[in-house]
């Protein structure tokens, strides 16, 4: 499978076969927001691939590559490298919804000030972009969408075998990922849009209210009224903001699946 041969046959070549078959899955874990996140040591992410290949090398009949340091063998790796980050990329765009919805809520809340480290990407963001987060996350694996994502990632190695990734993974792939971002930019205005209305609402009550009485520090009221307007909003719109996160996990199951159809 590679020029180099140590002597040990079969099993060599099904050892470099097995490490193969880890480059996509290790492409697609570390643009995933789970494994990808920086608080992820890169051990565990070897470790999971490895085991992920294992499973993948006993149940899908992939050949070994004849030869993987040479000018096809390194296609065959840009092309499983393009097809696990596609895969990942999608996943990224999910979770980056509820991020943009709490930017919004936040900046009108004036909670933008209280920032944490986000394991994500590792930068600071708004606290209350932690909070979608976590609430996103849980979603994602109570519903099990996280199984679902490995064995689209399995499929894809029956959709596109080794070494055919590059010839079939069009402009029409890219576009849906594209797409998948509207969608995504979409869903995060609506999550955001019942919070901002309300705090908007607070906000001109406010200003009325210090142009008719000077006297009053618009600071010392409307920061205070916007906070408490803003957690109430948030209570009564989580039901909503809830199903929005469910739709947005099926979608991203969804366009990740469309991206496996030839």
């Amino acid at each position: 499978m590679i020029a180099l041969d140590f002597g040990f046959g079969p099993l060599e070549a099904e050892f470099w076969r097995w490490v193969f078959l880890m480059t996509r899955i290790g492409a697609a874990l570390v643009a995933a927001p789970f494994f990808g996140t920086a608080n992820v040591s890169a051990q565990i992410r070897v470790i999971t691939a490895a085991a992920i290949a294992l499973l993948v090398a006993n149940w899908v009949p992939i050949p070994a590559l004849p030869n993987l340091f040479s000018l096809p063998g390194f296609l065959a790796i840009m092309g499983e490298v393009l097809i696990g980050t596609a895969l990942g990329f999608v996943l990224q765009f999910a979770f980056a919804a509820p991020t943009i919805a709490a930017e919004l809520m936040g900046g009108a809340m004036g909670m933008s000030l209280a920032a944490t480290v986000d394991p994500q990407n590792g930068r600071q963001s708004p606290a209350l972009g932690q909070y979608f987060g976590v609430m996103l996350t849980l979603v994602f694996f109570g519903l099990g969408a996280h199984l679902q994502w490995i064995g689209l990632l399995v499929k894809s190695y029956t959709a596109f075998p080794p070494g055919q990734v590059l010839g079939a993974f069009g402009p029409d792939k890219f576009l849906t990922i594209v797409s998948f971002a509207t969608s995504m930019l979409v869903t995060a205005v609506v999550m955001a849009v019942p919070v901002v209305l309300v705090l908007f609402l607070i906000q001109t009550l406010a200003g009325v209210l210090s142009r008719s009485a000077p006297a009053l520090n618009l600071f010392s009221l409307g920061l205070p009224a916007g906070i408490i307007g803003g957690i109430v909003a948030l209570v009564v719109s989580a039901p909503m903001i809830s199903d929005r996160m469910v739709g947005l996990t099926a979608d991203a199951i969804s366009a990740s699946g469309s991206l496996l159809v030839r």
